[in-house]
Order: C-alpha cells, then structure tokens, then sequence
C-alpha cells in the first residue's frame, strides 16, 4: 500500500512537472492549486444561459465584467441593441432608465479599458465581445455574435476591430438565439424589452 501511494505521488509530480504552470481548456494551476475560469449565469426575461469568461486570456477584458456583475451594474439593464443573424447588445446602464431611451447605447461605468486583442479568440458564433465607440473605449457594453462574425476579429481583413473577445456562450444558446428573433423598430431596439433581470457570477 505504501508503495503504491509513493508511485502516485510520484506520477502526480510528473504530470505537474509536464504541464508547467497553464493548464488548456479555460483551467489554470496557481499556486499549486486549480483556478476555473468564472462562469457567467444571465437571467434574462427571455430565459438564462451561460458565459464561460475568459480570464485566463483576457484578464482585463473579462476581469472588468466580472467586476461589473459581482457589484449588480447589469442587473436590470435590457438588451437595447439587436441585429438579427448579426449580434445581439447590451450592457449600458442608461438602458435601466426608460426616460434615457434615446441616450441608450451611450451609457458606460465611468470609465473605460484597454483594448485586449489575443491570439486565437474569434469573433465566431456564441463568442461575447466588448462593443465600444473607438480604440480603447469600451466599458460595460458588450454584444453576443449569434453567427461568425470574424470579419471583426483584429487579425483578420479589414483588421480594424476594435472588438476584443472575452468570453463565449456554454449553455442556453437558445435563448440568446431567441434574443436575436425579437421583432425590433427602427434603431434595432427591441419591440419588446428584452431585460437582463440579474448577472451572476459562478
């Protein structure tokens, strides 16, 4: 028993050793412990699905609206922007406020971060992306491509995005699907509210 324990032990040491400090699949080794990547959970007036955010790429990008959803900032804000088969938008808090309507899609938390372009994040269907007014000027607002979209992505022609990718959606892509179905009036504003009644970080 001794002697089995001691070749796990020792087995365990090389897999460790092999794998260095980054481990593939949205899992990180720190510290000799194991970091997953947050999750998360929108609950919508359509139905919830689920955002892998990618902080182990994207620290910054997805570390901001993690940030933003564990202090409430989404919480009752609509999806005030929908393109059908193109992306649906949301994330400005202006859009809490009925009487903002037509200042919807201006709204930030106060302040805005830097752009963070990585290799291999793509503007591709269930992929969540920083919507923002030039370089360097996103905030809160985000938007979901609901198809491929990589004519965005900053490593691609016309390799002009301003877009960063930080996330990409686990679970309920039906619901965001039927997001993009909403009918809408001029302005791609959604007939309907589609409300974001709470963001919650697993």
């Amino acid at each position: 028993m001794k002697n089995t324990s001691l070749l796990l032990l020792l087995l365990l040491f090389l897999i460790i050793g092999c794998t260095g400090n980054n481990i593939t699949g949205g899992v990180t080794a720190i510290d000799g412990g194991i970091k997953m990547n947050p999750i998360a959970v929108f609950d919508t007036s359509l139905g919830e699905f689920k955002i892998e955010l990618f902080e182990d790429k994207s620290p910054i990008t997805a570390g901001n609206f993690k940030k933003l959803a564990e202090e409430g900032f989404y919480d009752g804000t609509r999806f005030h922007r929908v393109i059908k088969k193109f992306m649906n938008q949301g994330g400005d808090p202006l859009s809490k406020d009925l009487a903002q309507s037509a200042r919807w899609g201006t709204g930030s938390p106060g302040y805005s971060i830097k752009d963070e372009f990585i290799e291999g994040l793509s503007n591709v269907r269930g992929s969540i992306s920083m919507a923002n007014s030039g370089p360097n000027s996103g905030g809160s607002q985000f938007f979901i491509n609901v198809i491929d979209n990589t004519f965005l992505d900053w490593d691609k022609p016309p390799a002009q995005s301003k877009h960063p990718v930080f996330g990409k959606v686990i679970g309920g892509m039906d619901v965001v699907d039927a997001i993009n179905n909403v009918e809408t009036v001029p302005g791609d504003r959604p007939k309907e509210d589609v409300l974001i009644n709470k963001v919650i970080i697993e």
